[in-house]
C-alpha cells in the first residue's frame, strides 16, 4: 500500500542532510527527486547514508549553486551531467535525468537527456526504479511507473525489459548482491532471463574491470556466501569462467579465516573461488583470468598467492613443525594465503602462534654488531644472523649475549 504524501514527506525529513538541502532545491529552477536506492529504504523505513538526487536540467549547474548558498563545494562532471556537492558532514549526488542507448551489449551507453520517466525506465530494477519529488507542491509525491513499490512489498528482485541483462550484464551479479542484501528473491521471469543470458554469454562482453566492480561488491555483503550459492545455482559461477568453483561454505570460511588473520574479505572469498581448477593448464587459464580483472598489483599478487599456495599449506600445517619450520614456511605469505589455508582446514593455533609471537620476533643484535666484533661484510652475515634467529625461534638462545656468541660462532664457521 502507498504511503500517503504527508508520511513521504515526514521521511524524507528524517534523512540525515536532507532538510539542509530541501529549502534550497525549492528555490532553483529545475524539478529535482530522490532517486534509487534511497527511495527503496525509505520506503522499507531504513535510514539510507546515500543521497542520489536527479535533476530534470543541468545537474552540475544545480549543484554550484547548492554550494554556492549553503557555503560548500561541488565538483562537477559536464560530459556526464553529475556532480556531487559537500556542505560539512552532508554529500549529495546529482544527476540529470537522462536516456540511455546501448551500442551493443555489454558496452557502455550513450546518455543524452530526457523526462525523469524515461530515466526511471534505465535502471536496473523496479524496486531502484523510483523516485520522490523534492520540489514544488509535490514534494513527497512518489514517481514509480514500473510497479517498484509492489515488488518491494512482495520481495521480488525484477528487472524492467526482457533485454536488461543483455543489454548491461553486470545486473546479474548486481541481482544477486540484491537478493543477498535485502533478502529478496529472483522474480520467476527475471530468473529466466538471468539463466538465459549466463548459458548465451552475456558475461563475456564485459571488461574484467567492470567484472571486478561488481564481483567485489558482491562478495562484500554481509551475506555473500548466500549471493555465491545463487552464482552457482544460476550458472554464473561458471560463465564468468568455467574452472570458478562458487563453494558458498568456502567463501564463508575464508572471510572467516580473514578476520583472523587480517585478510581482506574480499580477496579472501575471491581466491576461495579460484581454486577450482583441475589441471595445470586450467589453473593458468584461470590465473590469467583473475590478472585481466584489473586488480591493483598488490590484491592481484595476493589472491594469486592463496590460490597456488594455501592448499599446500593446508596440508603442511596437518603435520606439527619447530616454530623455525612453521617461520620459514608462512614468512612472506599474504595474510589471504593464511585465511585461504584456513578456509581448507589447516590448523588455527599454529598459523595464529606465527601471527602473534612468531612473525614479529626479532634478535637483539644486527649485522653491525657482528662486523664490530671483526667479521667482514658478506653473504655470510646474513646467513650467521638467519640460522641465530632459527636457533632462538626454537628456544635454544636466551638474550643478545649468548645470541652473539652464536652468530660470531657461525660466521666464524662458515669462514
Amino acid at each position: 500500500m502507498a504511503l500517503p504524501v504527508t508520511d513521504l514527506r515526514a521521511r524524507l525529513a528524517s534523512l540525515p542532510g536532507l532538510e539542509t538541502l530541501l529549502p534550497v532545491l525549492g528555490e532553483l529552477a529545475w524539478p529535482s527527486y530522490l532517486v534509487g536506492g534511497a527511495v527503496r529504504d525509505l520506503l522499507r523505513g531504513e535510514r539510507s547514508i546515500d543521497l542520489d538526487i536527479a535533476v530534470e536540467g543541468d545537474a552540475p549547474a544545480a549543484a554550484h549553486a547548492l554550494a554556492a548558498r549553503l557555503g560548500g563545494t561541488a565538483l562537477g562532471h559536464e560530459r556526464f551531467g553529475t556532480a556531487t556537492i559537500r556542505v560539512g558532514s552532508l554529500t549529495a549526488d546529482l544527476a540529470t535525468t537522462r536516456r540511455e542507448v546501448y551500442d551493443r551489449p555489454g558496452a557502455l551507453p550513450r546518455v543524452e537527456p530526457a523526462p525523469l520517466h524515461e530515466d526511471l525506465g534505465r535502471r536496473d530494477f523496479t524496486v531502484n526504479a523510483m523516485a520522490v519529488a523534492l520540489t514544488g507542491e509535490g514534494l513527497g509525491t512518489l514517481h514509480d511507473p514500473h510497479g517498484g513499490r509492489t515488488d518491494l512489498d512482495a520481495g521480488w528482485i525484477r528487472v524492467l525489459h526482457q533485454a536488461s541483462f543483455v543489454d548491461d550484464p553486470t545486473r546479474l551479479l548486481r541481482a544477486l548482491r540484491y537478493e543477498a542484501r535485502l533478502g529478496f528473491a529472483l522474480h520467476p521471469d527475471t530468473e529466466r532471463l538471468a539463466r538465459e543470458a549466463a548459458a548465451g554469454g552475456a558475461l563475456l562482453t564485459l571488461s574484467g574491470d567492470r567484472i571486478r566492480v561488481e564481483l567485489e561488491a558482491l562478495l562484500a555483503e554481509p551475506d555473500a556466501p548466500g549471493a555465491v550459492a545463487r552464482l552457482t545455482q544460476l550458472g554464473l559461477d561458471r560463465a564468468l569462467h568455467p574452472a570458478l568453483a562458487a563453494d558458498p561454505q568456502l567463501v564463508a570460511s575464508a572471510q572467516l579465516g580473514a578476520l583472523q588473520t587480517g585478510a581482506s574479505p574480499v580477496l579472501s572469498a575471491l581466491a576461495a573461488l579460484c581454486i577450482g581448477a583441475s589441471s595445470d593448464g586450467q589453473r593458468q587459464d584461470l590465473e590469467r583470468w583473475v590478472a585481466g580483472l584489473g586488480l591493483p598489483a598488490p590484491a592481484r599478487e595476493a589472491v594469486l598467492s592463496a590460490t597456488r599456495r594455501a592448499p599446500a599449506l593446508a596440508d603442511q600445517l596437518a603435520s606439527p613443525l619447530r616454530p623455525s619450520e612453521l617461520h620459514e614456511s608462512l614468512t612472506g605469505e599474504p595474510a589471504e594465503t593464511l585465511a585461504l589455508a584456513l578456509a581448507l582446514g589447516a590448523p588455527a593455533e599454529p598459523i595464529l602462534h606465527y601471527l602473534a609471537a612468531l612473525r614479529p620476533a626479532r634478535l637483539e643484535i644486527t649485522g653491525a654488531d657482528l662486523v664490530a666484533a671483526g667479521i667482514p661484510e658478506s653473504p655470510l652475515l646474513g646467513r650467521a644472523l638467519r640460522e641465530t634467529l632459527r636457533l632462538k625461534l626454537d628456544g635454544e638462545l636466551c638474550g643478545r649475549e649468548e645470541e652473539l656468541r652464536t652468530a660470531l660462532s657461525l660466521a666464524r664457521e662458515a669462514r
